[in-house]
Order: C-alpha cells, then structure tokens, then sequence
C-alpha cells in the first residue's frame, strides 16, 4: 500500500507515518499543507491519500475537493480530531472513502485503509449515529413500503450477529475473532447481507442497523 500524508501538523505525520512504516505500508510523501498535498498526489501513484480537516489556508475539504476537480483518482480518507457534523457530512458529499478518528486504536488503521482498498468505505464507529442521523435528516421519512417493520427479516441469526457488529464498527478480522469464524465466512456473509438488504456498502448497511437498534457499542473502529 502506497500512501500519500497530508496534515499540518508535522509531529502528528511523523506519527502517522512511523505507525504505518511499522505495519507495512509505503509513506511516498508526507506534506503540511493542502497546496503541497495536491502537487504530490499529481505527481506520484499513491494508492491512497490520509487527509486531516482542520488546516489553515486550504483546509481538508477544500483540499478534497481539489483533488478531485484535478482528477486525482486515488481514494481519500479523512484522519481527524473533528467529530463535527458539518465536517463529516461535507468529506462524505465530497467523496471521501473514509472518515477517521486520530485516536483510533493503532492496530486498527491498517486494517480500515485496507477495507477502503478492497471498496469499503469506512467511518469511525463513535461517528456511525450521527451518520445514521445525517442520513435520516437529508432524506426525510420513508414510506412504508420502502421501510418495512422487519427490515433484517431474511437475515440469518449468524448475518444479524454480524451486522450487529458492523454497526459497531468492527472490521471484518475484529468480527472474526470475535466470532471465532474465518475471515472468508465473515467476508461471505458481509456479501449476503447487504444483497438481502438491496445496500452497497457496509456504512450503508451500518447506518440502517443503527436506526433499527442494532449493535452493542464496542470500540471504535473501521467500518
């Protein structure tokens, strides 16, 4: 995994890049400025950019929004300290794959970035009910026929266990472990649940389990 840094501050880069270098992954670049993180995502074939929010001049999502206006195709996720609605709504309008919390265990980083890889989108599990709420206020009530009372009704006990644990943020290796299955059983199942469900992705499906009451409320993680 080849990633681009972009955030202001240089002793949290310096952070990030040692934690990723650690694990695996490829620092091509790690800049201090929205300008600078363009430039270098024009120049080099990242895989993936990590983007912080809050900047001076240029900010994350203005950033954002630049990197794709310039046809910048690698996916982008957000790595903040920003658990702000309007920051949240705004990188996932702007096509942000991710929204990720700086105090994310460091030992679930990787994993999330490599679920954005394989076309997850993932979102910090203390963020997933306002999501759910978001969701809810930009598309209003639903009618009954697009909503029914038992929305998880096709859904297997083991494939409702597992969405329980989506909704809690957990990664497919965390529900794994937990649920003492193989990685491909959880990936499998992952699959049937949201073909059932008529969703595209995991948030998607996350958010949904979150409106119905769903999950247990672990710890923060990768969608």
């Amino acid at each position: 995994m080849r990633v681009l840094l972009i955030d202001d501050h240089a002793l949290v880069r310096k952070g990030i890049e040692e934690l990723l270098q650690s694990r695996g992954v490829q620092v091509v670049a790690s800049v201090g400025s929205g300008e600078e993180g363009v430039r270098r995502a024009l120049e080099l074939s990242a895989d993936l950019i990590l983007l912080d929010v809050k900047m001076p001049g240029m900010t994350g999502i203005d950033t954002l929004k630049q990197l794709r206006a310039s046809g910048v195709s690698a996916p982008v996720v957000m790595l903040t300290m920003s658990r702000e609605d309007a920051d949240l709504s705004a990188a996932l309008r702007g096509g942000a794959k991710g929204y990720l919390l700086k105090d994310i265990e460091p030992e679930e980083l990787v994993p999330a970035l490599e679920a954005v890889l394989q076309g997850d989108n993932v979102v910090a599990h203390e963020l997933v009910g306002t999501l759910a709420r978001l969701v809810g206020s930009n598309t209003g009530p639903q009618p009954a026929a697009r909503r029914p009372a038992a929305p998880f009704a096709e859904l297997t006990p083991r494939e409702l266990e597992i969405l329980g644990c989506i909704a809690d943020g957990s990664s497919n290796k965390m529900i794994a472990r937990e649920l003492d299955i193989t990685d491909g059983t959880v990936k499998l199942n992952v699959k049937a649940i949201l073909r059932k469900l008529g969703m595209r992705s995991r948030v998607e499906a996350a958010v949904a389990a979150v409106e119905h009451g769903l999950g247990k409320g672990r710890r923060a993680g990768g969608l």
